[in-house]
């Protein structure tokens, strides 16, 4: 009786895993339609026959104990089935069948391009052209990939299908499976003489100037999507899609906070405590700002409306002022003298101590609100 284990060439303690594998590396080597040795036709046979036992458990186990391996509880293997077979002669995923040609015009693909925008284009929108390389439809032969004048002609080999069959010898019979046509690469068609302009694609390179209109409230990462502007597609297929990414710079005096906008005035101690009215440089243009008397430092006053527009929705955000108020280092005589009286009209000269609550800058409190905290 045949050593089986000696003819897969694994150990007598072998899992089933490792007798399958076996078994599939010598079937792929010695079967008829790859072979063509002396002998592998035999050796086939001792290899499936060797399989047939091995892969059993009760076949297995008789032949173990040195009894005979063909008593009943044959067939192939366990877990060895119709598919396992397939794939070991020609390979996972080839489906039986025919299709039919694949099209040569196909769907081109998307571009991604980033457009750098002021802080008052992104606030009230913009209009703006863009420059962008992508591929056309050949102006030559107007996609159709041929010297005018000429037409693809139906492939020899596959009669046009795009597919070709075969038919393989196996131990359990005859198998037939399909392939793309390697002559025409699926299409069902040649090009005899193709389009000395774009060597056959139906495409080439060129640069277009696009019109984008910007709405109103983009931000940075905002995607404006310019539909069937993108790149055409072999053949004259259909073009992808463009999609225009927002990137805003940094504005010099405001500080952008979703809708909102956030700036920081400088006033002196005096007009503070006075009261002042100054003349604010906005988006808007110059807009009056009303410092009520008694104004404190880091005072936030808000400004309907002078924030940027709300993206989709209608309506602008607010413009929030931080006031910063700015005390005098150093002090001549005459000003040192009059401060002195000052704070002794108002009893100040010992003030009592006291600890409250610092206010942090307007940058601190957006870096909080940003962060979550």
């Amino acid at each position: 009786m045949s050593d089986y284990y000696e003819i897969l060439g694994v150990t007598r303690d072998a899992s089933p895993e490792q007798i399958k594998k076996a078994y599939r590396k010598l079937a792929r080597e010695l079967h008829p339609d790859v072979a063509t040795g002396d002998g592998s036709e035999d050796r086939f046979k001792d290899v499936s026959r060797a399989y047939e036992v091995l892969s059993n458990p009760e076949k297995r186990q008789a032949y173990d104990r040195g009894g005979d391996p063909s008593a009943p509880g044959g067939g192939m293997g366990g877990g060895f089935g119709f598919q396992d077979i397939f794939e070991t002669f020609f390979g996972a995923g080839q489906a039986t069948g025919q299709r039919g040609p694949v099209p040569r015009a196909r769907r081109g693909q998307d571009a991604l391009v980033r457009l750098d925008l002021e802080l008052a284009e992104a606030a009230f929108g913009a209009r703006r052209e863009l420059q962008v390389d992508t591929a056309v439809v050949c102006g030559t032969c107007s996609g159709s990939c041929c010297r005018p004048g000429t037409s693809p002609r139906t492939c020899e080999v596959c009669g046009g299908r795009g597919v070709v069959q075969r038919v393989a010898r196996s131990f359990l019979g005859q198998v037939m499976t399909s392939a793309p046509c390697a002559a025409c690469h699926g299409f069902g068609t040649v090009i005899p003489d193709p389009c000395p302009e774009c060597s056959g694609e139906g495409r080439v390179r060129s640069r277009r100037t696009l019109t984008i209109d910007v709405p109103a409230g983009v931000d940075t990462g905002t995607r404006i999507k310019m539909t069937a502007q993108g790149e055409v597609g072999p053949a004259g297929g259909p073009a992808g899609d463009i999609y225009v990414e927002i990137r805003e710079r940094e504005h010099e005096r405001f500080v952008r906070q979703g809708d909102d906008l956030h700036c920081t005035v400088e006033v002196p101690m005096t007009a503070a405590a006075l009261g002042t009215v100054l003349d604010l440089e906005t988006l808007d243009g110059v807009r009056e700002l009303d410092l009520r008397p008694g104004t404190q430092p880091a005072q936030v006053i808000t400004l309907k409306n002078l924030g940027v527009g709300h993206l989709h929705a209608g309506g602008r955000g607010d413009l929030h002022v931080h006031v910063d108020v700015q005390v005098p280092t150093t002090l001549d005589d005459e000003q040192e003298e009059l401060l002195r009286r000052f704070a002794e009209l108002r009893g100040e000269q010992r003030p009592a101590s006291s600890v409250s609550p610092t206010h942090p800058g307007v940058f601190s409190k957006l870096r909080e609100k940003l962060s979550g905290r």
